[in-house]
């Protein structure tokens, strides 16, 4: 689908600058078309200096889902963190950090990460 006809669970308008901003990150349209909250969430070494290394990620999309690059865009972190408030503790983790939500909790634990590239 182009991005273009996505349709946002939150209009453009109503993201708030919650974060200083910190870059872009990629995000799958479970979290910002479906409305689901963040499930799992790495970090890796950025390989361009306007991206903050972050991915997000439902945690529910099948390996069908996640190879399809339709499902998939660059945000500002600022963005995902208005779909899910409960990833700003965590933002300043270092790179190769991979966490988890703990279910029915806005807690994350640290999971063991293997860069997918």
């Amino acid at each position: 689908m182009n991005p273009l006809e996505k349709k946002f669970k939150i209009p453009g308008d109503q993201i708030r600058q919650l974060i200083p901003n910190m870059g872009g990150c990629y995000a799958t349209d479970r979290i910002v078309v479906d409305g689901l909250k963040v499930g799992y969430m790495f970090r890796e070494l950025p390989d361009q200096a306007v991206l903050s290394g972050w991915t997000f990620m439902s945690g529910d999309e099948t390996q069908e889902y996640a190879d399809n690059a339709d499902n998939w865009a660059l945000y500002q972190v600022n963005t995902i963190c208005n779909y899910d408030p409960s990833i700003i503790p965590y933002l300043d983790e270092v790179y190769g950090t991979a966490l988890g939500r703990v279910a029915g909790t806005d807690q994350f634990k640290e999971e063991p990460f293997e860069s997918p590239k």
